[in-house]
């Protein structure tokens, strides 16, 4: 072998071993210090790519699952309150049973369960007005089907699960009506002997003396139990119903012959009966029920509305075209997945007192909101009314319990999976394997040592050359 002091081959060689060996060792370092095997593109190409990809998936999979257990905390508070109401709906209906029992109760008795009955149903629309999660409100219908109106005198109260977003034309072609009777004679001047009127089996003493304005009055006193409102008109006093429909009647008689100085109603017993709407909603016939219409067919299907009374003549709905309804379907949405569009919505109606029971067949009440239990009649058609708001009530919290049992909380269960086996995945690519790379770091640390001594002798070597030049 030749011996050279310009060039040092066997240095060059132990320093870039060494090199290489100082390499991997902080490397080793790097990944022991750090927990990860790829800590930056070089490291793995792919490995990083499918890594970063799957780190996204499980960023989106933990949100996803906080967003289901929030989800689940907004249909518990729906559900939580619908419960309270449906324990006020039934309180109602003990009381609407309670005034059914028309043998043993008074006038007394009527009005105090009417008035509870009141009381308990502005707590139900209280109640729909002021449940919330955060700022917003849940049971009022801003988180179900909404509708606006063109015409004042049409008033939208709900829609279905099945109510498409659109705008409709709302048309009437046959009135609604309340029954209304006219008395036969108009009063022309004092009552001249008192008298008994009686107004749906409700008497009524007249006193002498009375003008027809009084006359008014008096039989308004009586409305809540007669249901029936009276009404000085150019062609005399006017009796008509508060409800409008088919089930709206009025019975009148008089013990006093009908003549100018008696209220004109006369001894022969006179009946009336109200009538019900007919329309339509969108061009298709529509379903009337008293002053309401419901559409039962096409897109609008489910669209329930109120159409107003005349201007000039309280006993007849508007008629012809009404303007339109627009319909807005706004179900709440909840992201419940990872990825775009993994989203489940659910309709909440409202549960206002006014959009619950509406257009019940063989109740003269339109909605829970108009249900009077001041006589047996009243009380046996309020039941009907009663019965139906707890049927809607018990079918809302059954799907909102399916929705959180079958929808949230199943598709969280199964994220929660998914998200332990990515994890896994995603720690296979990416996390250091302690056992492993504590051998290699144990072996590149005695490679680097020896590296270190070797290359420490190979720069002695070219010493050797000074022994022949002495």
């Amino acid at each position: 072998m030749s011996l050279t002091i310009t060039n040092n081959v066997g240095a060059l060689n132990a320093r870039n071993n060494l090199n290489r060996s100082s390499n991997a060792l902080n490397k080793s370092i790097e990944r022991l210090s750090t927990g990860f095997k790829v800590n930056r593109g070089a490291d793995g190409p792919a490995a990083l790519v499918i890594s970063e990809k799957q780190r996204a998936q499980i960023a989106g999979l933990r949100t996803a699952i906080d967003n289901t257990e929030k989800a689940v905390a907004v249909v518990q508070t729906a559900e939580g309150a619908l419960n309270e109401i449906n324990s006020i709906l039934i309180k109602v209906r003990s009381l609407a049973l309670d005034s059914a029992n028309s043998g043993v109760n008074d006038a007394d008795a009527f009005a105090a369960n009417q008035a509870e009955i009141d009381n308990a149903l502005d707590t139900i629309n209280r109640i729909a007005a002021n449940t919330q999660f955060g700022e917003k409100t849940l049971l009022d219908g801003t988180a179900g089907v909404t509708g606006t109106t063109s015409d004042t005198d049409v008033t939208f109260l709900k829609g279905g699960s099945n109510t498409s977003d659109g705008t409709y034309a709302v048309a009437i072609t046959g009135q609604g009506e309340r029954a209304n009777i006219t008395a036969g004679t108009s009063q022309t001047g004092n009552l001249a002997a008192d008298e008994v009127l009686s107004v749906n089996g409700v008497s009524i003493t007249l006193n002498s003396g009375l003008s027809r304005a009084g006359v008014v009055a008096r039989i308004n006193e009586f409305t809540d139990q007669t249901g029936v409102v009276a009404e000085d008109i150019s062609g005399g006093t006017r009796l008509r119903s508060i409800e409008f429909g088919s089930e709206a009647e009025i019975e009148v008689v008089s013990d006093t012959a009908a003549a100018g100085t008696s209220s004109g109603f006369g001894t022969t017993l006179d009946t009336d009966q109200g009538a019900n709407i007919a329309g339509t909603i969108d061009g298709v016939a529509a379903s009337g029920k008293g002053n309401t219409l419901t559409s039962v067919s096409g897109s609008s299907k489910g669209t329930v509305v109120r159409i107003g009374e005349l201007a000039t003549n309280a006993v007849l709905t508007e008629t012809g075209a009404q303007g339109n309804v627009s319909i807005q379907n706004n179900a709440l949405v909840f992201q419940i997945g990872a990825n775009q569009n993994q989203t489940a919505q659910i309709s909440i109606q409202s549960v206002n007192a006014d959009a619950m029971g509406v257009a019940v067949t063989g109740s003269k009440f339109n909605s829970l909101n108009e249900i009077d239990v001041t006589s047996f009649d009243n009380a046996q058609d309020a039941l009907k009314v009663i019965d139906a708001s707890i049927d809607e009530l018990s079918n809302m919290r059954g799907e909102l319990g399916a929705f959180q049992s079958n929808t949230l909380e199943s598709i969280a269960n199964n994220m929660r999976s998914t998200l332990e086996n990515t994890v896994n995945a995603e720690s296979v690519i990416r996390d250091t394997d302690f056992a492993e790379e504590i051998s290699k770091f144990t072996n590149n640390q005695i490679l680097v040592q020896a590296g270190t001594s070797v290359l420490s002798s190979a720069n002695q070597t070219s010493q050797s050359v000074l022994s022949l030049l002495q």
